[in-house]
Order: structure tokens, then sequence, then C-alpha cells
């Protein structure tokens, strides 16, 4: 099941009428979600979107039937076990990574960011920017790792010599292995326009 899914079927089960709908289905060949709504005293229309969201899962099936010429549908439980297992690394694709690191950067002229150091370690702790307009403006404070944090201080400054990001995490002595996290915290900052791309 994917991360969508699997959010999907989470929200649709937490909801406090969802076990009454189960056993309903569990006890009628078909139903409609106008009886099901009058036996759990329940909108219809909740009861509609109920069903056709463990439709949309697989977990009912609804077919489209016909009275007086009017049609409407019916509602059969096709499942009787739910099993929820994620995957959860198909939510971060890394076959882009080798691409990116070529990728050259360094800090924007006047982007308005406040870099706190870590003592007298070549490492930024955290980064501070401002969002908004006017009275609505707020600072925003972005916590580094140790990792982040000493490619931050490596950056090259407004006017310097752009470099790849591979290049400053060997000059900031960061492994390979930490690539995500630092494409991460490239990604925010580019965002917050606190570095510029060529």
């Amino acid at each position: 099941m994917d991360f969508r899914s699997a959010a999907k079927l989470g929200s649709l089960i937490s909801k406090e009428y969802a076990e009454e709908f189960i056993k309903l289905l569990l006890k009628y060949k078909d139903i409609s979600a106008s009886e099901a709504a009058s036996r759990l005293n329940q909108h219809i229309k909740t009861a509609q979107d109920f069903l056709d969201g463990l439709t949309e899962l697989s977990i009912v099936k609804k077919e489209e039937v016909y009275e007086r010429k009017r049609p409407y549908y019916r509602y059969t439980l096709i499942k009787d076990k739910i099993s929820l297992e994620i995957d959860l690394t198909t939510l971060h694709n890394t076959g882009d990574e080798s691409d990116r690191l070529k990728k050259t950067i360094r800090e924007k002229v006047n982007s308005g960011a406040n870099f706190t150091t870590s003592g007298s370690n070549p490492i930024i702790s955290s980064v501070s920017v401002w969002t908004g307009e006017e009275r609505d403006r707020k600072e925003r404070k972005i916590n580094l790792t140790t990792s982040q944090g000493r490619f931050v201080y490596h950056l090259p400054f407004p006017n310097a010599k752009f470099l790849s990001i591979s290049e400053i995490m060997t000059k900031a002595g960061i492994e390979g292995s930490l690539t995500s996290e630092i494409l991460d915290i490239v990604d925010m900052l580019e965002n917050f326009g606190i570095i510029e791309t060529r």
C-alpha cells in the first residue's frame, strides 16, 4: 500500500462511526448509502463518502442498480481482512542525487538571512530568515544538523566563485552517505532565497 492510500485508510477507519459501517457491510450482502445512513442515524452524504472511500481502496465494490428507472449504488464488502504495510523507501527518490550534486551554488547577495555559528567550531547551528511582508513579517529559524551546519559554513560568499554541492561537501569533510540531508537543506535555502544557483 502506498503512503497516500494508507493515509486515506487511516482517516476513514479513525471515524467514530467506521466500526458500525464495517459491521453493516459484514451483515448485508449489499447495502445502499441511504440504507446504511438510516440504520446508523447518519447523514446520507456521510455514508456515501465513507463507502466511496472504501471503494477507492478496493475494500468495497459498488454496483449501479436501477429502481423505477432511477439509478443508485449498492455496496458490497469484498475483503474480510485489511493489512497495512507501507514501503517507506518509496517516499524518497535517490535516483537523481548524483546529477543534483553537480549544481553550483553560492550565498545570495542581500538575502537577509542571519547565520548563527556554533561556538568556535566551523559550523552554522541555525539560519534565520524573515518571511511575509510589513506587519505579517515573521522570523523563520531553521535548525541545522551537524553536517548541514558544516556545509552551510563552507558556502561560497556572495560574489565568490560558484561551487558545486559535491565540492562544498568535500571542502566541509561531509561523507557521501549524508547526501540526502545536504540536498534537503540546499532545497530549503534555495526556496527561501538564501542561495543562488547556476
